[in-house]
């Protein structure tokens, strides 16, 4: 394990709490096999994940998270309902010039219990407040299963939702698309003109006479990507009334409590969002049962969405201003589907870095 001592013992520190709250200690082996981590996020891990190759296990990653691999397992055998700790190295490639450390410790807790999932919200966040201690670290919350209901509830083509929901984990992405699906801005570049000249054609015929195939796309991909795009621009504009509901959500910050009674709001001019605020002022009880002071709490409507992007729920860290954060977590529901096969299981759970937290005592 790697560290200066202060670290290290840091770490063991943190890793004994979390097997004091009931979590049994697993390992996740260092390498990865890069098929499951590509399914999940797509071509855009390697930018973020050291990648390798051996000739009998094939395409690997140095492991830049322990959650999957815990998850994999736990869907494989594991017994319900199941806490588990964890303490390794983690590896992530950083932009050029970045101080951001490539390799780095993390201990984390994980909380697989479908019987009351707010309870176990509570659980794992006030864990992680005890964990910090009396670190000088704002507390911060936010809720993506709020913005994830309001994406589901817009109303407006199953491929536009398809398409927001894909990039929810990328503010500016998910920024541009609202906005031209709200009518607000241009399609890209040229693409109107490619569809404006192929109206009313038969565009199957049409790619059929363009010429022999070259390239990975077949002519059929081809014909449906035209259709959608002709979908697309023939999709009219989101209401503008949901469009505003959205905004609110991202832009809204204020204290836990307050933020509750301002979704609620939200929600009786958007009843998509209900249940998912409702959820959120049931997990507020949760942490006041547990003797959090949720008036202290910072809910930001946006908070998460550039972490891991699994979260699907509750998402919490405890951070310096302006710096990364101490430790982090969150609710990852669907991500126990999409590795149970069909099977899932209410989960959530967190990391901290011993490292930031000594640095910070020091």
């Amino acid at each position: 394990m790697s560290g200066t001592p202060a670290i290290r013992a840091e770490a063991e520190r943190l890793f004994a709490l979390f097997q004091s709250a009931g979590a049994v200690s697993v390992e996740a082996a260092i390498l990865q096999p890069s098929e499951v981590l590509l399914d999940l996020y797509g071509e855009e891990i390697r930018a973020r994940a050291y990648v390798t190759s051996d000739p009998e296990l094939g395409e690997q990653m140095l492991r830049p998270d322990f959650t999957v691999p815990i998850v994999q397992a736990h869907m494989q055998d594991g017994a319900e309902p199941a806490r588990y700790t964890y303490m390794g190295e983690v590896f992530r490639k950083q932009e050029a010039g970045s101080e951001r450390a490539s390799e780095f410790l993390q201990v984390g807790y994980e909380v697989f219990d479908r019987a009351n999932p707010a309870t176990a919200d509570a659980e794992v966040f006030a864990l992680f407040a005890q964990a910090v201690g009396d670190a000088p670290l704002r507390a911060s919350i936010g809720d993506i299963g709020v913005l994830i209901a309001a994406v589901q509830g817009l109303e407006t083509s199953a491929r536009r939702r398809a398409a927001l929901m894909r990039h929810i984990w990328r503010p500016a992405r998910f920024r541009a698309l609202l906005d031209r699906f709200a009518g607000r801005a241009e399609m890209p570049e040229g693409r109107a003109e490619l569809i404006g000249a192929l109206d009313g054609l038969d565009l199957a015929q049409i790619v059929q006479g363009a010429g022999p195939e070259i390239g990975l796309r077949r002519a059929g991909e081809v014909t449906a990507r035209l259709a959608a795009l002709r979908e697309d621009m023939d999709a009219a504009p989101i209401p503008a009334g949901q469009i505003s509901a959205v905004n609110a959500i991202l832009n809204l910050t204020d204290s836990a409590d307050k933020a509750a009674g301002q979704l609620a709001e939200i929600a009786n001019q958007f009843p998509a969002i209900k249940p998912a605020a409702q959820g959120f002022a049931k997990r507020l009880n949760a942490l006041k049962e547990r003797g959090v002071d949720v008036a202290a709490l910072t809910y930001e409507g946006s908070y998460g969405r550039t972490s891991m992007e699994y979260y699907d729920g509750f998402v919490f860290g405890f951070a310096r201003e302006g710096a990364a954060p101490v430790a982090s977590g969150g609710r990852y529901d669907a991500l126990t589907r999409v590795l149970g096969q069909g099977r899932a299981i209410p989960a959530v759970g967190g990391v901290i870095r011993p490292e930031l937290l000594v640095e910070g005592a020091s």
